[in-house]
């Protein structure tokens, strides 16, 4: 019979099997069967209608977040046009789903591979640019899509946009908050389990070896652009799979909100969250939507305040400087993110009352 296992007095593994558990002791999955329990079985139906909305956002947003986080976190390749790969995924979709007829279940999945093929296109200059020339690269690929959304009129719509209606999934409409919220968390699950399981491979390996240091990675035999390449198109992936929840969830996409500040937004997650972290990227995503709930609150309440609205007026632009503000203290103060002040907390917790 099996013998459960809890937080051994050391390290004691014996094989790399064991090493590459993603969870060291039972104690751990025990936990995350009752996250999933309470996340499917509870939330949804104390949750109010704005709460289901904030939580869906928060939900689609990881899935873009973790895609960001392979790239960047774990593959060392700054990019600045995830924003508009999002918006490639979610106008992909909406032209499946309008246009060709193509049901919910194959729209997304479909619009999350043409990313991956857009984004590999435009991790071709990887091959010879790192750090900032890269970035720049994809800076420039993020203004072409921006450009391309709004000035290919007959597929895209233009600056009307598209309108999704009528989405179902084996029966059950996606129209519906509550149920979206399934399809979301469902899917986010899915793809946190295969960016986890990615990463204990040897493609997970030569990754994380090129981030560490990519001549040293080629001298070991890694092909760093095979592999750089191909770190961009799961990214790509990643971000166009959100995208195309995105686009079913919100019934009807415009150019604007896949911007370069989109792709700000996601680097800021990544950023807060912690970098080269799965968990990092759930933490980012969760701080920078409610983040920008509470500016919006906030910028709301004074601006219907009579005596405020000159202060109102100057406090809407400041939000730019709250996102960098929020992203500068963390990289002083907590340059490994959320994620690595939640394993302290949760150090602290397992050793108590000893680590006082």
């Amino acid at each position: 019979m099996r013998r459960l296992q809890f937080h051994p007095c050391g390290n004691f593994k014996e094989s790399y099997r064991e090493e590459l558990a993603i969870f060291e002791t039972d104690f751990g999955r025990l936990w995350l069967i009752i996250g999933l329990v309470l996340l499917f079985g509870v939330v949804p139906f104390i949750s109010t209608p704005y709460i289901l909305y904030i939580l869906n956002a928060i939900g689609i947003y990881t899935i873009a977040a973790i895609g960001l986080n392979l790239l960047t976190g774990y593959t060392g390749q700054i990019s600045l046009g995830h924003g508009a790969f999002f918006g490639v995924g979610a106008y992909s979709a909406a032209i499946l789903a309008t246009k060709a007829n193509f049901p919910f279940w194959l729209a997304v999945p479909a619009a999350g591979f043409i990313t991956a093929a857009i984004g590999m296109g435009f991790g071709l200059p990887s091959a010879r640019l790192k750090h900032l020339y890269l970035t720049i690269a994809t800076l420039a690929g993020q203004l072409i899509i921006e450009y391309a959304l709004v000035q290919f009129e007959g597929l895209t719509g233009g600056a009307e946009g598209i309108i999704v209606t009528d989405a179902g999934l084996f029966g059950l409409d996606l129209s519906n908050d509550r149920t979206f919220f399934y399809v979301i968390f469902v899917c986010l699950a899915v793809l946190t389990w295969m960016a986890v399981n990615l990463l204990r491979t040897r493609f997970g390996r030569a990754f994380i070896a090129i981030r560490d240091n990519d001549r040293a990675a080629e001298g070991m035999g890694i092909p760093i652009f095979f592999y750089k390449l191909l770190s961009f198109g799961i990214s790509s992936f990643f971000a166009g799979f959100a995208g195309a929840l995105y686009a079913f969830f919100m019934m009807s996409i415009t150019p604007e909100p896949f911007n370069l500040w989109l792709s700000i937004e996601f680097i800021a997650m990544i950023i807060i969250g912690g970098l080269g972290s799965i968990s990092g990227s759930f933490f980012g995503a969760i701080f920078i939507v409610s983040l920008n709930e509470i500016l919006s609150f906030a910028t709301e309440l004074l601006m219907n305040c009579g005596s405020s609205t000159g202060l109102s007026i100057t406090i809407a632009p400041l939000r730019e400087f709250i996102f960098g503000l929020a992203i500068v203290l963390f990289v002083i103060f907590a340059p490994k993110g959320i994620a690595e002040l939640w394993r302290i907390i949760r150090s602290s917790f397992r050793l108590w009352p000893f680590s006082y």
